[in-house]
């Protein structure tokens, strides 16, 4: 794989850093204790768990302010400014901030503010998230920490980012303060109900971490998936893998994010996008739904990992639910023939809105 062009960009967010088997997959797991909702006076704790990124970034400081219009405190510690190589620092320094973050009783949430490639190897150094709950942003390769902390039982785990319009800075504020968001509307693709935790995540990252015991459990669940820079035939080969892996068995339904790519990846005759999505997903018999507004580029609106949802593959739906009760427990209605994909959306082969909208602009 060749690494992101984009990446000479640097990051671009708002934000600091702080101090193959075919056998039936398990089932995930019910919502677990919620973190304690943000207020005045929460601290935040900002990392960098894969790519370094420069302190001196204005955008740090746009996040900076955001958060102080809240009421939070965001900690910029001194490690933001390590370098090795292209990461923020060695691995075990990187293992050590998240460590400390973590085991801080004065921090309420943590932010991963940079990412580019790298987090998987934080967790190869040794780190284990504690069973606790805990409010951690981020998305991209920091997916990888995402699906970790899921996977360990850990709940607040919140796919999303920090630059992007008020909107969706404002929709990230409600979940991390536990306030009720509105649904996101995508296109439906192939009918059907389904209930059931959300997990979202980075194609490529989640494919990557297969065979590790940092992808959660997927029967019965809500899969979303984005990606960037990943020609069609590349989400092919990784959509083979999953299958082949046995890893779609019981899913209840699958949205599917934005998915980006340059333009000369697909030639005449190739599969688009949404020609070879349709074509390896469909045969799943789940509701499916596109165009979520998730992912790299705008809006990229923030979904929590593990909250509990709906997914309506006639209306195209995805909704958020409060609580676990016994009139909510996760249900699969199939989906009937799926819907024709049609043309390409224009975003789909569009460079992705800003640096802004892209923690280090690429995922490896």
């Amino acid at each position: 794989m060749r690494r992101r062009r984009l990446l000479q960009a640097g990051l671009a967010l708002a934000g600091g850093s702080w101090a193959a088997s075919s056998a039936a997959p398990p089932t995930a797991q019910p919502v677990g204790p919620q973190p304690t909702p943000l207020r005045r006076g929460s601290r935040i704790a900002a990392l960098a768990p894969g790519t370094w990124l420069d302190p001196a970034d204005p955008m740090l400081e746009q996040l900076s302010q955001r958060c102080a219009a809240e009421g939070w405190e965001l900690l910029r510690p001194p490690s933001l400014s390590q370098r090795w190589r292209w990461f923020a620092g060695s691995d075990r320094q990187r293992l050590g901030a998240l460590q400390q973050a973590w085991l801080d009783p004065r921090v309420d949430a943590l932010f991963y503010v940079g990412a580019g490639w790298g987090s998987a190897r934080v967790l190869e150094s040794g780190f284990t998230f504690p069973a606790s709950p805990r409010w951690c942003v981020g998305f991209s390769d920091c997916s990888a920490l995402l699906l970790a902390q899921w996977a360990a039982g850990s709940v607040g785990g919140v796919h999303g980012w920090f630059s992007g319009d008020a909107a969706a800075w404002q929709r990230l504020v409600a979940l991390l303060q536990h306030v009720p968001v509105p649904p996101l509307q995508g296109t439906p693709v192939q009918v059907g109900f389904a209930r059931g935790p959300l997990v979202v995540s980075n194609l490529t990252i989640a494919t990557s971490l297969i065979g590790t015991p940092w992808l959660p459990p997927l029967k019965g669940a809500i899969l979303v998936l984005e990606d960037t820079g990943e020609a069609p035939y590349r989400i092919d080969r990784q959509l083979t893998q999953w299958r082949s892996s046995g890893l779609f068995d019981g899913l209840a339904g699958i949205g599917l994010g934005r998915f980006s790519w340059a333009e000369d990846d697909v030639l005449p005759g190739d599969f688009s996008m949404g020609e070879i999505l349709l074509e390896r997903l469909a045969p799943l018999g789940v509701p499916l739904v596109r165009d979520l507004p998730v992912g790299h580029g705008r809006p990229n609106l923030a979904l929590p990992l593990g909250r509990l949802a709906e997914l309506d593959g006639r209306t195209g739906q995805l909704r958020l639910l409060m609580t676990w009760t016994p009139e909510t427990e996760p249900v699969l209605m199939r989906a009937s023939q799926p819907a024709r994909l049609g043309q390409e959306k224009p975003h789909e082969t569009q460079a992705p809105h800003s640096r802004a909208d892209h923690p280090q602009a690429a995922h490896r």
